[in-house]
């Protein structure tokens, strides 16, 4: 276990085999956040990679003082996967893609009817997320973004079991490996950017004092964003498994980019998660780009303290987006980036953009997982491969 946890000082470890490239700025953020009042330990994770002044891909456990920038601008922002009943050997790309549609409007009245008729549920928990909002002091207004996905790494995607590696852990969930799931990664919106914004106007990047009168307004904010989050991936499965005329059950949905309290190494205080999956709420997904595999993982919460119960929540960026087109452009058009070499099909008609989130801008997923399995936190329970990947239908530019 040792070859795949390094020790940089007392209150900074990485996650990642002597193998695993990480970029120096990426570690070099992860020391001097470890600088910040009251900050304890820092974990990067195998994923880590520069951010805008904070590293992602990492979680951070602090005393005293908790940080609304080290949670950034898409409070919340996490994965949620369903099991649909469409059958894997039945899937018809093209089809799915006429029946998909667009997905980038927002959801007018007829369409909310319509949603609501399909998932009784969804009614009530848009009037509690109302509720919530009104409670934090935030505009309702940010409510006619729900069940759009939002640019950058986001997307919703159908996937199939490629290739099962713990059977015992599969039969006690909902998941049917003959059939396709759903997996929608997507956060707070706008809602999160506005919060931060708000934070960092009144306060710089300073923390906020446990208990103050500032934190606490915090907090609900943060609540509200994380709670909108949440049902927006829930609006977004919706919207998609009612235009495929299917039926789904959610398996998990984990945020990943939160701040919560905490207990730990015998001190109770707040701890961070920026690009970082929680290890101690179940089953959670490894995706890969969107010419790669992705792996359902389950934590072992026995050697979960190491990494401040946190895993990897992807891939990680290996180029900065400013670069992609550039390296990209003579090599591939946008139309061979919307196929992969696994035989699916990526819908994005953002020049930009495909160009961004282009498979090649990101770390070869096992490579992250063979850190977090050789350390000892996390087992395989299957892999599985990309059908249709739904980026965005913004036109291209």
């Amino acid at each position: 276990m040792g070859n795949f946890i390094q020790h940089l000082s007392d209150r900074v470890s990485i996650i990642a085999s002597d193998r695993l490239w990480l970029e120096d700025a990426a570690i070099q953020q992860a020391k001097t956040t470890a600088n910040l009042p009251g900050m304890r330990r820092v974990v990067g994770l195998p994923d880590l990679h520069p951010g805008r002044g904070y590293p992602v891909g990492a979680a951070f456990f602090s005393t005293g003082h908790f940080y609304p920038a080290l949670v950034g601008n898409d409070i919340g922002c996490g994965m949620a996967l369903w099991q649909t009943d469409l059958l894997a050997g039945k899937a018809k790309l093209d089809k799915m893609d006429k029946q998909i549609g667009n997905l980038d409007d927002v959801v007018d009245d007829g369409e909310w009817a319509s949603l609501e008729r399909f998932d009784p549920a969804l009614a009530a928990k848009v009037e509690a997320l109302s509720a919530a909002l009104r409670l934090a002091g935030l505009e309702a207004a940010c409510l006619r973004s729900l069940g759009t996905i939002g640019r950058g790494n986001h997307f919703a995607e159908l996937q199939v079991v490629d290739r099962i590696e713990c059977s015992e852990t599969l039969s006690r969930t909902a998941l049917a490996p003959k059939c396709l799931q759903l997996l929608v990664h997507s956060g707070s919106r706008g809602l999160g950017q506005a919060i931060l914004a708000d934070h960092v106007e009144k306060y710089g990047h300073d923390g906020l004092a446990a208990g103050g009168e500032a934190a606490q307004a915090y907090l609900r904010q943060h609540s509200a964003a994380v709670q909108f989050a949440e049902v927006n991936r829930a609006v977004i499965a919706a919207r998609v498994l009612q235009r495929l005329r299917c039926d789904g059950e959610r398996v998990l949905d984990v945020n990943h980019n939160t701040v919560t309290p905490a207990h730990i190494d015998d001190c109770d205080g707040w701890l961070h998660r920026k690009g970082a999956t929680p290890s101690d709420l179940g089953l959670v997904m490894l995706p890969g780009s969107r010419d790669d595999y992705s792996y359902l993982i389950e934590p072992l919460t026995d050697n979960g303290a190491l990494s401040l119960h946190s895993l990897a929540h992807g891939a990680g960026r290996k180029w900065q987006r400013t670069d992609c087109k550039d390296r990209l452009v003579r090599l591939a058009t946008p139309s061979q980036l919307s196929r992969t070499s696994l035989g699916g099909r990526v819908i994005c008609n953002d020049r930009a953009l495909i160009y961004e989130e282009a498979p090649q801008a990101y770390k070869n997923v096992e490579s992250v997982l063979g850190s977090l399995v050789g350390a000892g936190l996390a087992r395989v329970v299957y892999r599985s491969k990309p059908v249709l990947t739904y980026k965005t239908r913004g036109e291209c530019c």
